[in-house]
């Protein structure tokens, strides 16, 4: 691993951190005597900022540079955190706290993963971006368990639920001061960029599909992670324990296929068709209603989730990497997908079909297998 990589691993590994805002709800929920649906606007916040910040985030890039929209990113997050770290926030304020750090958030992934490129040697950059996915992964699994931790340790259980605010925001801090010294040649535009020329990106199919392709990815995801447990429950597995091996085991497979997928060296789209494969091969096994056979697509299907953005993104990017702002804008608006494509799985779940429901998951990942399988003047 080049030096010059590591600040970046450092923020994709702060990225993580947006996602513990949804265990944070029921802490919230209790602190605030809020409603179930009021608590979920935490989560809620974080995917709206995607959805509006992302593009506008691509065409900043372009302007400033990626290095510079990840320091303002940064800065934000460290901004979102230090206010609950130094006052008990009203929870307008706590809103507030969180939507910045959805937009902080979203410029690390818009700068974040193109950049990875351009500290990245000749041939290695799917290789590190799938590296940097998996770091993300610890920080949301970390950032997640560390919820739950700081009730237990002394040295933050005096604050309460705002006890993980101090750790989040040092993590904030170290990953300014090394992406501050960070020295990179970036890529740059062909020309100046705009929020309708990022835009009109999207009549290129080669763009159109990639951009879907993670949409219907991140949603997937999602709705894995949110249905998982309910689904074990209804197999008669006690709560922690369905817990454990749904969603619990389903990260974890994940993010081990992501750190395989940081240490093999393995041709982009060869990649892109395993991984498919693998997703598709394990939703169908949770298809089947089996208790076994859904806990070996539970694992299966992490390891084929594991590696589908860093491969598509990185794929999409090499196609035109003087646009890579751009597109990469494009693609992180797409993972609003995480607030459409669970809607859809919970309403046919609504009308008694849980088993079944995993037919949506199904399908997405049939069109990326069917993606994965285009040539390479459609797909790379």
């Amino acid at each position: 691993m080049k030096i010059k990589t590591f600040p970046v691993l450092l923020a994709f590994l702060v990225m993580g951190i947006a996602d513990a805002m949804g265990p944070m709800a029921s802490a919230v929920e209790k602190n605030y005597e809020l409603s179930a649906v009021v608590a979920t606007l935490l989560t809620f916040f974080v995917f709206i900022a995607f959805a509006v910040f992302s593009v506008p985030g691509g065409t900043f890039a372009a302007r400033i540079g990626k290095k510079n929209l990840l320091l303002v990113g940064l800065g934000l997050n460290i901004i979102a955190m230090a206010i609950p770290t130094f006052v008990n926030p009203g929870f307008v304020l706590l809103l507030f706290c969180i939507f910045l750090l959805g937009i902080g958030t979203t410029f690390l992934q818009v700068a974040g993963n193109p950049l990875m490129r351009d500290v990245s040697e000749k041939g290695k950059y799917s290789k590190n971006l799938a590296l940097a996915q998996g770091i993300k992964g610890v920080g949301s699994s970390g950032s997640s368990y560390l919820v739950g931790l700081v009730l237990v340790l002394p040295i933050f259980a005096t604050m309460g639920w705002r006890g993980v605010f101090p750790v989040f925001l040092l993590l904030m801090l170290l990953a300014f001061l090394f992406v501050v010294f960070l020295k990179v040649e970036e890529t740059k535009a062909d020309v100046q960029p705009s929020i309708a020329s990022s835009l009109k990106l999207l009549k290129e199919p080669v763009f159109a599909l990639a951009v879907i392709g993670i949409f219907l990815y991140v949603g997937s995801e999602v709705s894995m992670a949110r249905f998982l447990k309910p689904t074990l429950e209804s197999f008669s597995f006690a709560t922690d324990k369905a817990a454990l091996l749904g969603p619990t085991f389903f990260f974890g497979a994940l993010t081990v296929g992501r750190l395989i997928g940081g240490s093999i060296n393995i041709n982009a789209r060869t990649f892109f068709r395993i991984s498919a494969v693998l997703g598709l091969a394990g939703i169908l096994l949770v298809l089947t209603g089996s208790n076994y056979l859904t806990l070996a697509g539970i694992l299966i299907s992490g390891l084929g989730f594991a590696n589908i953005w860093p491969m598509l993104f990185a794929i999409t990017i090499e196609e035109k990497p003087e646009r890579a702002s751009e597109l990469s804008g494009l693609m992180v608006m797409a993972i609003s997908g995480g607030a459409i494509v669970p809607l859809v799985m919970g309403g046919i779940i609504d009308k008694g079909m849980l088993t079944f429901a995993y037919i949506v998951p199904a399908l997405c990942f049939a069109y990326l297998f069917v993606l994965s399988m285009k040539r390479k003047k459609i797909i790379a």
